[in-house]
């Protein structure tokens, strides 16, 4: 049962699920940090200096100025402006990896130029035809 398990895990496809899980993980944080950091501040200035994560909606309890506090008071809260980041953190990622899928596709296409395809033969009644056409041409030419 471990030669099978290990026949399991060093096969290709689970080391690199395992690459892209780490590195997916590694990308997450720079990504929140891209969203949060570089972002989100000029859309918040433009706003009049809102911070988008304290946008919520308080359903029951006390409302408060933010949204740790309202937290930390007890309160029921929507939390829209935490799911309007989570979506501006999905539309980064699904660009950047759309981009670097389209880099390393144009890597990895060879540059071979397009050659047209050979066209097919003609059929043979055509061929036919153009025998018979230069055979009478050939009669002409000839006087017969």
């Amino acid at each position: 049962m471990f030669e099978e398990f290990k026949k399991f895990a060093m096969r290709g496809n689970v080391l690199d699920l395992a690459v892209g899980v780490v590195i997916g993980a590694a990308f997450t944080g720079i990504v929140n940090s891209l969203v949060k950091d570089i972002i989100m501040p000029p859309i918040g200035l433009a706003l009049g200096g809102v911070d988008f994560s304290n946008f919520y909606l308080t359903l029951k309890g006390p409302h408060v100025a933010s949204l740790a506090d309202a937290q930390k008071a007890g309160a029921v809260t929507v939390n829209y402006g935490v799911f309007v980041n989570a979506i501006l953190n999905f539309l980064v990622v699904a660009i950047a990896l759309f981009l670097l899928i389209r880099f390393i596709n144009r890597l990895t296409e060879p540059k071979v130029p397009a050659v047209p395809p050979a066209p097919p033969p003609p059929p043979e009644d055509v061929l036919l035809l153009r025998e018979i056409r230069d055979s009478l041409k050939s009669g002409a030419k000839t006087g017969s």
